[in-house]
C-alpha cells in the first residue's frame, strides 16, 4: 500500500489506507467508493486475475441510487449491460405443478398465481462477470493485487495498523481491513475465531442447477410471455426462476430443489450432477418443466445454497477490521437483494470512513475514530443483514410450498412477498447512522 504520508484528494491530511480482501462485485464497488472520497484502497484478490461466475443477478432502483452515491461510473457500467424493468412491467408467479398440458400451463386463468408490479423494485438484470470487468476498468492503477490469499491478520496496537498475512508468505499493512471475501470469508474466521459457530456458513438444504440459454430457446420451452419477463415457477419441494439478461438475448434459468441430505463438499459448494436429476425432479409436473430440463447438458454442476441465517455473526466489526457483503450476511437468492445489501454496506462504510478522514484532518486521533467508525457500521447494518438472510430463507421455502405460515395459499404467499418488498424499498440506509457520530 502507499506510504502513510500520502495525502487525500484534497491535500488536507494523510490519507487513510484501507485493505480490501476480495475482488468480487462488492469489493470493487467498495474500492471505487473509497477512491472517490480520497481514501487509498487496495484490493487483495486470491485469484490470478478477475474472476466471477457468468450467472445473472439484478439490482433494485434503490440499490442503483446507492451505487450512484458510491461512484456514478458504476451505474454507467450497469446501464450499458443490463436489461431494465420499468413501472409498466411485473414479475409473475406460476403454478408449475398442477397444469398437465402445455396449453393449461400457458393459460393465465389456470396457471398464473399472481403478479407483482415492478413499480417499486425496478430491477436491472445483468451478468455478474460483465459487471465485474466493467467496474474493474474504473479502478486506478495499482488498486488491485492478484494471487493474494489471506491466511490471517494481526490487529497491531503498536503501529495502529492491521498486518495482513498471505499464503505466499508476503504481508501488507493498512489502517483498516475490509473483508469482502465472500461466504467462506477468512476475515470472518479470524475476526470471530475459527471455532465460533458463525465462522462457517450453513447449508440451507437447497441445491441449485443454473444455466443460460438463447432467448428463442427459452421461448420455445416456456412461451414468449413467460420467457420475456421475470418469473417464478412454484411447486412441491422445488421452484424455477427465469428472467432475461444480456439485453434480452439470453434467458437466465435456475432450478432450486429441496435436498434433505448434507451437501457433499460444503467448502467448495459445488458437486457434479447430471440432467437425470432434473428429469426425476420434474416428473409429474407441468410438461414445460420437462422441456426446461432438456435444455441442461447431460453432465453439469449443482450448487449448494448456503447462508448465514443459522448462525449469524454477533458483530460485523472488531478493532480495525470488519466484514462486508456475503462475508457478513450471505443469503439465499430468493429475495433478489443479496448484492443490493452489499451495496448498502459499502455506502455506509464509505460514509463512516470519510468521516474518519475528515476528523483526522481536524486533529482527532485517527485510531480511536477508526475503531468507533467500524463499530458504527456494524451497529447500523446488523439488523438489516439479519432480516435479509432470514426473510430470503422463508421466501425460498414459500416458493417450494414448504413454509408453514403460507403453505400453498396464494393470497398468503402474495401478502408475504408484498410485505418483504415494502421493507426492501422503504429502508433508509443512512438512518441508523444518525446520532452515532
Amino acid at each position: 500500500m502507499a506510504d502513510s504520508s500520502s495525502s487525500n484528494s484534497n491535500g488536507d491530511a494523510p490519507s487513510l489506507e484501507v485493505a480490501i480482501v476480495g475482488g468480487g462485485i462488492i469489493g470493487v464497488m467498495m474500492a471505487l467508493g473509497l477512491h472517490r472520497r480520497g481514501i487509498k484502497a487496495v484490493i487483495y484478490e486470491r485469484a490470478p486475475t478477475w474472476h466471477e461466475v457468468s450467472a445473472g443477478f439484478a439490482f433494485t432502483g434503490a440499490g442503483r441510487e446507492y451505487m450512484q452515491q458510491l461512484d456514478p461510473g458504476i451505474v454507467e457500467v450497469l446501464s450499458r449491460i443490463s436489461l431494465k424493468t420499468d413501472a409498466s412491467t411485473s414479475n409473475s408467479y406460476w403454478d408449475a405443478y398442477h397444469p398437465q398440458t402445455r396449453q393449461d400451463a400457458e393459460d393465465e386463468s389456470k396457471a398464473l398465481l399472481f403478479r407483482t408490479p415492478n413499480n417499486k423494485l425496478l430491477f436491472w438484470g445483468c451478468v455478474r462477470s460483465q459487471l465485474l470487468h466493467g467496474m474493474a476498468g474504473l479502478l486506478p492503477d495499482g488498486a488491485v493485487k492478484f494471487g493474494k490469499q489471506l491466511v490471517s491478520y494481526d490487529d497491531d496496537d503498536e503501529s495502529a495498523k492491521v498486518i495482513l498475512h498471505f499464503e505466499d508468505g508476503s504481508t501488507a499493512e493498512a489502517h483498516a481491513l475490509l473483508g469482502c471475501d465472500g461466504i467462506h470469508s477468512t476475515t470472518r474466521k479470524v475476526l470471530l475465531g475459527a471455532d465460533h459457530p458463525a465462522s462457517r456458513p450453513g447449508y440451507t438444504h437447497i441445491a441449485a442447477y443454473r444455466t443460460m440459454v438463447p432467448i428463442d430457446v427459452g421461448i420455445a420451452a416456456l412461451g414468449e410471455k413467460v420467457a420475456k419477463s421475470g418469473c417464478m415457477h412454484c411447486g412441491p419441494d422445488a421452484c424455477l426462476m427465469s428472467y432475461p439478461v444480456m439485453e434480452g438475448t439470453l434467458l437466465n434459468v435456475a432450478v432450486f430443489a429441496h435436498d434433505p441430505s448434507e451437501f457433499p463438499d460444503p467448502d467448495k459448494m459445488t458437486a457434479p450432477a447430471d440432467r437425470g436429476e432434473l428429469e426425476r425432479l420434474f416428473r409429474g409436473w407441468s410438461p414445460h418443466l420437462a422441456d426446461i430440463a432438456k435444455l441442461y447438458p447431460e453432465k453439469l454442476v449443482k450448487w449448494g445454497i448456503f447462508d448465514m441465517d443459522q448462525n449469524p455473526p454477533p458483530t460485523y466489526a472488531r478493532g480495525r477490521a470488519c466484514i462486508v457483503g456475503d462475508a457478513a450476511h450471505a443469503s439465499t437468492p430468493f429475495l433478489g437483494v443479496g448484492a443490493c445489501t452489499g451495496v448498502e454496506d459499502a455506502l455506509v462504510l464509505c460514509t463512516v470512513l470519510e468521516s474518519v478522514q475528515q476528523k483526522t484532518a481536524n486533529g482527532d486521533t485517527e485510531d480511536d475514530s477508526l475503531r468507533e467508525a467500524l463499530q458504527a457500521y456494524s451497529r447500523a447494518r446488523l439488523e438489516r443483514g439479519r432480516w435479509v438472510h432470514r426473510s430470503s430463507r422463508e421466501v425460498g421455502q414459500m416458493y417450494q410450498w414448504r413454509y408453514g405460515p403460507t403453505g400453498r395459499d396464494t393470497e398468503r404467499i402474495k401478502r408475504k412477498l408484498e410485505r418483504a418488498s415494502h421493507t426492501i424499498v422503504n429502508y433508509d440506509v443512512m438512518a441508523p447512522l444518525v446520532g452515532m457520530a
